[in-house]
């Protein structure tokens, strides 16, 4: 009877207690606070944005926002809503990148304040309360600016332990940090530089940090669950495509439109390169399957710009529009936020490595979007595309977040801290 209540003790010790959400557990870990503000700012934006093209097509009539709406929905999405996710991601693995002790939270969490905070009064300016702008744009600087003093600490406290992907990611978000700023001088007025301030968030920014995370993270997963594989990330290849990425950016930046070609054909060269390398010869677990499908729309994209490139040169300026950029934003980053996001909650709160059915659905309709949001540009009638493009992504994304949300608001399963 003893050894009974013994065992029965032990296991209850063990047995992780059922404590209901909360938001103190948001605290517990960086990526719990930033995924749930990235996740929060990701539903709130694209709402925001499906009701201004719904008013477009005159179903109501909403505020005039201070600055044009397409200007807003890029800042938001570039420049707020996917760096949540970054910056919850990147707190999380710089210290482990170069064996350092985890953050405490006074560290991130000035980062989510900003960063939540600014979206929400940018939102409030894009709905016609035109005060909460210059607020929610210094707001979302001083999040930025938290966050690269916190990982630059990192980095100089790792001395000479040169991790080439932390420093990659750095550079990035230092350049994410300056477009921020060439947003703030747009509103000022300089209208002329908005293009760049685009180009700057998706060359300067997003892309080189999927890329460097990618090429990191994606062998070390595919290596630890599919049989026989040869992880394959050389460094020369992301110096390659970092260095076109940056002329890339130069030639948008001197208005060199017609020859972007002398990028993004090695662009799409190089994606083509790696996906043959990256992808696995043998059968593989569906969250690595989905990893490697959303990868697909990088040479995808720059197929895409490449081909515009041949019709500027022909004297077609605005052959796909918006088509290249939304492949690369809605369908790599897009698709790979939901994987890698997914892949991330289920490891970090004690659950089983696999592709939930929410997140599946997300996945594949978040591919219907994209496709939709392409075929957009070839249509008669564009904005009622954009409009049905902004429903679904939010028909795909609401119940996935959902669940994200409750996760990061609950204990992990197994008892285990963070």
């Amino acid at each position: 009877m003893t050894k009974v209540k013994a065992r029965a003790t032990v296991g209850a010790q063990t047995r992780p207690m059922a404590c209901p959400p909360s938001p103190a557990m948001l605290m517990r870990a960086p990526h719990r606070l930033l995924f749930f503000i990235g996740a929060s700012n990701l539903l709130l934006a694209m709402l925001w944005w499906a009701l201004w093209l719904g008013a477009l097509r005159g179903l109501w009539a909403p505020q005039p926002p201070p600055l044009p709406a397409a200007w807003l929905h890029a800042l938001l999405m570039q420049y707020l809503v996917l760096p949540s996710f970054i910056f919850g991601f990147l707190l999380t693995v710089f210290p482990r990148w170069m064996g350092q002790p985890e953050l405490p939270r006074r560290c991130y969490a000035p980062v989510g304040a900003g960063l939540f905070g600014g979206q929400a009064l940018l939102i409030a300016a894009a709905c016609g309360w035109a005060p909460g702008l210059w607020p929610g744009l210094l707001l979302a600087l001083a999040g930025w600016s938290a966050g690269l003093i916190v990982l630059g600490g990192v980095l100089k406290a790792a001395g000479r332990n040169r991790n080439w992907h932390a420093r990659a990611c750095y550079a990035a978000l230092l350049l994410g940090w300056l477009g921020l700023l060439l947003f703030m001088a747009v509103a000022r007025g300089h209208a002329s530089w908005m293009p760049l301030n685009v180009a700057l968030g998706t060359f300067g920014l997003l892309l080189p940090v999927y890329l460097s995370v990618a090429h990191r993270m994606i062998p070390f997963f595919a290596n630890n669950v599919v049989a026989g594989y040869v992880p394959w990330r050389p460094l020369r290849w992301l110096a390659a495509m970092w260095a076109l990425l940056m002329l890339r950016l130069l030639l948008t930046a001197l208005q060199a439109d017609n020859a972007l070609w002398l990028a993004d054909a090695p662009l799409l060269l190089l994606s083509l390169q790696a996906l043959w390398h990256w992808w696995p010869r043998a059968p593989m677990p569906g969250l690595l399957a989905a990893l490697f499908l959303a990868l697909t729309w990088l040479p995808i994209s720059f197929a895409l710009y490449l081909l515009q490139d041949v019709g500027h040169l022909l004297g077609h300026a605005r052959l796909l529009g918006h088509a290249p950029l939304h492949a690369l934003a809605v369908g790599l980053f897009g698709s790979l936020l939901v994987a890698m996001v997914t892949r991330v909650t289920q490891g970090h709160s004690g659950r089983p490595l696999v592709m939930p059915a929410v997140a599946w659905f997300a996945f594949v309709t978040l591919q219907a979007v994209v496709i939709m949001r392409i075929v957009a540009e070839l249509m008669p009638d564009a904005p009622a595309w954009h409009f049905a493009a902004a429903v679904g992504w939010l028909l795909a994304l609401a119940p996935w977040v959902a669940r994200l949300g409750w996760i990061y608001l609950s204990p992990r399963r197994d008892g285990k801290p963070g």
